[in-house]
């Protein structure tokens, strides 16, 4: 039970800021030309661990949000809970596969070198 109301304060944290930030983006007609990504370093287990979490796993969400983004939503599979890596989520989609397409289409640079190599799938 601490777990969840733990995550459940944390994430509104997170949303409230991130709705603040929009909002600040939109009222100054910037909101158009920005892309917002967000991600943790820290995967999520399946299970409790000993500090009664689901910590340091090797899996985790990453968000993208802009007002023009051509594919909205959700945009890889569910996790199968079913088929884990000693008890951890198997990722499907590679964070910096995600930055390096950001780095380059976004930003406009050369994503290996600032990844040290290429991550493009």
């Amino acid at each position: 039970m601490r777990q969840a109301n733990e995550q459940e304060r944390l994430l509104k944290t997170y949303s409230e800021a991130v709705r603040a930030f929009v909002t600040d983006l939109e009222s100054a007609g910037t909101f158009d030309s920005t892309m917002i990504m967000t991600f943790s370093e820290f995967g999520r287990r399946v299970s409790q661990n000993a500090s009664i979490g689901t910590d340091h796993g090797t899996a985790n969400n990453l968000f993208v949000i802009g007002k023009s983004l051509k594919q909205k939503g959700f945009i890889n599979e569910t996790p199968d809970l079913h088929k884990l890596d000693q008890g951890d989520l198997i990722h499907t989609v590679d964070f910096r596969s995600v930055y390096a397409t950001l780095l380059d289409r976004w930003l406009e640079t050369d994503s290996p070198a600032v990844l040290g190599k290429n991550f493009h799938c």
